[in-house]
């Protein structure tokens, strides 16, 4: 059974957000797809792909990224982010004995920029600590939220070519 500890504690600290969660799925693969798609779609306009062959691209490379996830992390939280029921965005937690891995947390542009990422890291942090547990990702290089992790505590453990490993320990 998935723990929810830490997103009742945000529900219960912030209703005047209207933030809440789902559990993902198989009628929600479009949407899921559309979030993945909006955090990649800067980098494939690089490439000398006209829209179609951009969609097309990403459409894969979400499908193999899910795949991957279903297949690496069976047992984890895959949830649907939502505010005042709409559909805002992603969460992917992986949690066990030592450790919770935050895998994945997405939003749609929208909705980026607005504290929201901020406040969930914070309250994922406050379970951890609860809990004795070190906070894990991997996190891509270029990625602006490489700092913003930083920024929140978490420490750069190992360079793993494309993705750096992170952890944030409680005090």
């Amino acid at each position: 059974m998935p723990n929810h500890k830490a997103f009742i504690a945000f529900n219960n600290n912030n209703n005047n957000l209207g933030v809440t969660f789902k559990a993902i799925s198989s009628n929600d693969m479009a949407f899921l797809q559309e979030v993945y798609c909006s955090t990649r779609w800067q980098e494939v306009m690089q490439a000398p792909w006209d829209d179609q062959q951009r969609r097309d691209f990403l459409a894969q490379q979400f499908n193999a990224q899910h795949t991957h996830y279903q297949s690496h992390y069976p047992h984890s939280e895959f949830l649907i982010i939502c505010q005042n029921k709409t559909q805002i965005g992603r969460l992917y937690l992986d949690r066990d004995k030592t450790s919770i891995c935050l895998i994945d947390i997405a939003f749609l542009p929208e909705y980026k920029h607005q504290g929201l990422g901020t406040q969930l890291l914070k309250e994922l942090l406050k379970e951890a600590q609860l809990t004795s547990k070190k906070v894990v990702i991997h996190v891509e290089k270029f990625n602006p939220a490489y700092n913003w992790y930083l920024k929140h505590g978490f420490k750069q453990i190992e360079d793993k070519g494309v993705h750096q490993y992170m952890e944030w320990y409680p005090k």
